[in-house]
């Protein structure tokens, strides 16, 4: 297989919101992200002109997290926000220790707990998982301090322990969680 030339970057990822000024407070205020860009516009689209707000909030690398909300109740109602309830369904942002740390103080001080708010030690990272006010959780990603010679490892096999799973071995591979309580 030949090198192939990946993307640079996430430009932005997508999401319909029902609040725009609580997604905004939520994400600019609690979790610290400015406001970078709001567009506001009317296109066809999908066989009806609609208007809508778009606001995209920035992240270090110069991507963004961007949220629609509609003028009309009918668009709104048919593009969403459709968040499944599960914490498989998540958007995960890289953070050091930190920008971690700030986020977690800032999740309490506007009064956020369990269950719209939890951490795991996932080993090779350390979460921090938050629903946002559309139901989607967001996870902040501190990564281990070995996570060089983790990632290594797990490139390194990566094809082969994805044939083992499918071909029905189910045993765990991850050897770097640690117990909190340990």
């Amino acid at each position: 297989m030949s090198e192939a030339k990946l993307p640079t970057r996430l430009h932005h990822t997508a999401y319909v919101t029902k609040d725009l000024e609580a997604t905004r407070k939520f994400y600019e205020e609690v979790i610290g992200l400015p406001l970078v860009a709001t567009w506001c516009e009317k296109d066809e689209l999908f066989g009806a002109e609609r208007t809508y707000c778009h606001c995209f909030f920035g992240l270090a690398d110069g991507s963004a997290l961007a949220f629609f909300q509609f003028a009309s109740a009918e668009d709104q109602a048919l593009f969403g926000p459709k968040m499944p309830d599960t914490p498989f369904h998540h958007i995960a942002l890289h953070v050091d220790a930190e920008t971690q740390k700030a986020i977690e103080g800032r999740i309490r001080a506007a009064g956020y707990s369990e269950p719209d708010t939890f951490t795991l030690e996932h080993g090779y990272c350390r979460s921090v998982y938050i629903k946002d006010p559309n139901g989607m959780i967001v996870e902040f990603t501190m990564d281990a301090p070995e996570a060089d010679r983790i990632n290594a490892k797990r490139r390194e096999d990566a094809h082969a322990e994805l044939r083992r799973w499918l071909g029905g071995d189910h045993s765990i591979n991850n050897m770097f969680r640690h117990d909190e309580a340990a």
